[in-house]
């Protein structure tokens, strides 16, 4: 299996890229993030899964590994093909999908093309428990505050009690963190700003 592939880009097109390594042209798929940051003759990096099926071998690629985590995640889901798991990491970052997930967001799934009501709230079900504290906020939060992931994650789930989406509660979450000593703490400063508007 590759771990990652890196050369030069030698063709985008709407559902994967061409990586030159050493006179390869080795085809990916990938998700639109991956599309939208890379360029035709600029050096690349992409982290890779093979896919294996009776009748194809696939590479599936993404800009960083917290994605082809995700993805793995969602293929081992029953019914989840890497087809829509590439759907959904297109539609959602690997931390907005943790987000997602942990604070039981159905709704937010289904907007992605492919998930029905019952698939998100498998996916819910299946994979909630394996996201990581530190997958729900992104990397700058955590060296910036002296909060650690469990009490951010905890302060996200008693923000979804209260009615806010998991994407609402993490960017609340992610604005007061660094200024916050605990779980409380953090909760108030959110409310009292989410008053202020």
């Amino acid at each position: 299996m590759y771990a990652f592939i890196s050369g030069t880009v030698e063709e985008i097109d709407l559902s994967g890229v061409v990586i030159n390594n050493n006179g390869i042209g080795y085809y990916i798929q990938c998700p639109t993030t991956v599309l939208n940051s890379v360029s035709i003759g600029e050096n690349a990096k992409i982290y890779t899964y093979q896919h294996v099926r009776e009748d194809a071998i696939i590479l599936y690629g993404f800009i960083n590994k917290e994605d082809r985590t995700m993805f793995l995640r969602l293929i081992s889901v029953s019914g989840i093909g890497p087809k829509i798991a590439i759907q959904v990491l297109s539609a959602l970052s690997a931390s907005e999908l943790a987000i997602i997930l942990v604070g039981g967001d159905a709704s937010m799934l289904t907007k992605v093309p492919g998930i029905g009501k019952k698939t998100a709230q498998r996916l819910i079900l299946e994979l909630r428990e394996k996201v990581d504290n530190d997958e729900l906020v992104n990397t700058s939060v955590n060296k910036a505050t002296t909060v650690n992931s469990t009490m951010i994650s905890d302060a996200i789930y008693a923000l979804n009690a209260l009615g806010y989406t998991s994407q609402e509660a993490a960017k609340a979450v992610e604005m007061v963190a660094s200024e916050c000593k605990d779980t409380e703490s953090i909760i108030k400063a959110v409310l009292k700003n989410l008053d202020r508007r």
